[in-house]
């Protein structure tokens, strides 16, 4: 235990203590400035620094290990609670630093019941069905907090419909970003990039608390990162893949991303989100197609090497790089949905959008590549 915190430099208890002063004081000077976004992501960082090492810690002792085999590309256990870390940070940043908004209220209960049964699940092993099943009552959670997509016109069973999309929504991008945990640093640097652009586009509109819950999310996966990058030291497991695929997916649909302009509403979370979406419906087709899965139960139970990150690797790269190029890309989409917003000309924002069926033509064109090279040797 003392050799984890041999590295725990002077910064970690400055965080420690920005943590327990009363409100009023550091906060409300960053408040004053406009720089309470900065005090939020600051106590979210260092509040992950000291909590995964303890993770790594208990997770040697209570054996909540990922044991290497051939579809696995580390060689030795490693622990899987990563998960823990983000969300204590992310629950006392968020509870230490603002009120909660009705929305946002629910949405921090419904990842909570993902976490809590996705560590189960890392612990103990859960079934397909017990996992799927508590997405579900999470996107409930988050139906019953008044949170639904609504750019159905209207309609008869319009609210039904909405309903309906925002549960695949939700379920989808919590298991695209558990699928996407595969490689060192990819799912928690995804975290950080996705959020952070969101909370760049929530500052500029001036919605506060997805903000600040953003800044929170952006600090704990960056203080999660260098225990995560390769080597890992510890893995996010699904608990904490989990968490951070459906925040960002709730607050997504939480957000106002364009006032009377659907098309902008929509593509912007479409954007900033592209590449665990575009990942997860290439290799879903693929598998049907190639007759791997038959049901739900083996599309979340399925572990292949047929993702975009594998298909990179298949092409020479190695990990770290296979992760930089991920999180460049999206990086890339993602400014675009930055800029489209401000685009006031129709045509700026359609070739911005025809910039984006572009760029995912490479990566088809890269992924179809990857296989054939897996393929070939």
């Amino acid at each position: 235990m003392n050799r984890l915190y041999r590295p725990i430099h002077l910064w970690l208890l400055t965080g420690l203590i920005l943590f327990l002063i009363p409100p009023g004081w550091v906060s409300a000077w960053a408040w004053q400035y406009g720089l309470r976004w900065a005090f939020v992501l600051a106590i979210a960082l260092f509040m992950t620094s000291l909590f995964t090492p303890l993770c790594i810690h208990y997770a040697f002792r209570l054996n909540v290990l990922d044991i290497p085999n051939d579809r696995k590309m580390h060689s030795h256990p490693i622990p899987r609670m990563g998960g823990l870390a983000i969300y204590l940070a992310l629950l006392l940043t968020t509870v230490r630093n603002f009120q909660f908004s009705r929305e946002v209220s629910g949405l921090m209960a419904a990842v909570t019941v993902i976490f809590v049964v996705s560590l189960i699940d890392d612990i103990r092993g859960l079934s397909a069905f017990s996992r799927l099943a508590a997405q579900l009552v999470a996107a409930g959670i988050l139906l019953s907090s008044g949170v639904r997509i609504n750019f159905i016109p209207a309609m008869p069973g319009e609210a039904l419909i909405e309903m309906a999309i925002t549960v695949v929504w939700l379920v989808g991008i919590t298991n695209a970003f558990n699928f996407l945990d595969g490689v060192d640093g990819l799912a928690g640097g995804m975290g950080v990039v996705c959020a952070s652009l969101f909370f760049v586009i929530a500052w500029e509109t001036r919605q506060s608390y997805i903000s600040y819950f953003m800044a929170a999310l952006t600090g704990g996966c960056l203080g999660f990162l260098p225990y995560n990058w390769r080597p890992a030291r510890i893995f996010l497991g699904d608990s904490g893949s989990t968490l951070i695929g459906f925040s960002l997916a709730g607050l997504a649909v939480i957000g106002t991303w364009a006032d009377n302009n659907p098309v902008v509403a929509l593509s912007t979370p479409l954007l900033i989100l592209s590449i665990p979406i575009f990942d997860m419906i290439y290799t879903t087709v693929s598998r049907i197609k190639n007759d791997q899965v038959h049901n739900v139960r083996e599309w979340l139970e399925f572990t292949g090497k047929d993702h975009f990150h594998h298909r990179l690797m298949h092409l020479g790269l190695d990990e770290k790089r296979t992760v930089g190029f991920i999180l460049i890309v999206n990086l890339c989409l993602g400014l675009g949905a930055v800029v489209i917003r401000n685009t006031a000309n129709p045509l700026g924002a359609g070739l911005l959008l025809f910039q984006a069926v572009l760029i995912f033509i490479m990566i088809v064109i890269l992924m179809l590549l990857g296989r054939q090279t897996s393929s070939s040797s």
